[in-house]
């Protein structure tokens, strides 16, 4: 019951990834869930696991420490192109996720794009619980209110605020992620604008709680953040998150591109057995 894993990051945003693209290895949620424990496991803010795919060149399986699925990772999208980088010595390929197909590239700087897709803006793509104003959300919780949302593939609200530092995100996050107008909880952000080609970003992810970056959710912000026109469109935009920066880019036919280093924090090998199946 070895396995083989390797551990990276995308600004801090960490994973631990496993290649079953030649056979099963008995990954439930439940040992999925103890392989993520820090304490106890490896230790990731979402465990990736890379299968094969007819239509893509892999397919992607995206994990939260609890054991639950998700829909969408722009960081792991991005480590997960620099593997296949490295493996086959092309620089694009194409990663399919249970949300959507990504286009990657790798760069020969090191840093990885990935074309994240359309935002889904209306109530229903988020999903919210009934039809509400996906711009201005009728939401409070101490000092923010007003949340924009929208699906990067998975739901996001982000939270626009004049000092970030002021935010305790670890105490919100967690109501916020499980506010009735979530019926599937949501990746709460919150963002300060400090000029209009520069936004910096928490996020209170879903399943993982406050991470280091969370890709789709700088994609949300951004976005979120044309839509209320505190930046501009038309610029490429950095999101300032406690792990680096990462570059994003709303195209005018609607994809959103994000830029941002990589990096391999080692490889290891792990007794499957050893946890419950």
């Amino acid at each position: 019951m070895d396995a083989r894993f390797v551990k990276m990051h995308g600004c801090g945003n960490d994973f631990v990834i496993i290649d079953e693209r030649d056979g099963k290895l008995g990954l439930t949620p439940r040992r999925i869930a103890a392989l993520a424990d820090r304490r106890t496991g490896i230790g990731c803010d979402q465990f990736i696991v890379i299968e094969p795919s007819a239509e893509a060149d892999a397919f992607m399986r995206i994990r939260n420490p609890d054991g639950t699925e998700a829909g969408a990772c722009g960081n792991a999208t991005r480590c997960v192109v620099s593997l296949l980088a490295a493996e086959t010595g092309r620089s694009t390929h194409l990663i399919r996720t249970i949300a959507a197909d990504l286009p990657g590239v790798a760069h020969p700087d090191g840093r990885v794009t990935v074309d994240m897709g359309t935002p889904r803006l209306d109530w229903h793509d988020v999903p919210l619980a009934g039809p509400a104003d996906t711009l201005r959300l009728d939401l409070t919780d101490g000092p923010v209110s007003g949340a924009a949302a929208l699906s990067m593939g998975n739901p996001h609200a982000t939270f626009f605020v004049e000092d970030l530092g002021a935010i305790r995100v670890e105490a919100l996050g967690p109501r916020l992620e499980l506010a009735s107008i979530f019926p599937d909880r949501a990746n709460i952000g919150f963002a300060q604008v400090l000029s209009p080609t520069r936004i910096r970003l928490r996020v209170w992810e879903r399943g993982a709680g406050l991470t280091l970056a969370c890709g789709s959710g700088a994609c949300a912000a951004m976005v979120n953040a044309v839509r209320r026109g505190l930046v501009e469109r038309a610029a490429t935009v950095t999101v300032i998150v406690d792990g680096g920066e990462l570059e994003i880019a709303w195209r005018h036919d609607g994809h959103v591109l994000m830029t941002g280093p990589v990096a391999t924090s080692y490889h290891g090998t792990i007794d499957l057995s050893a946890y419950p199946a």
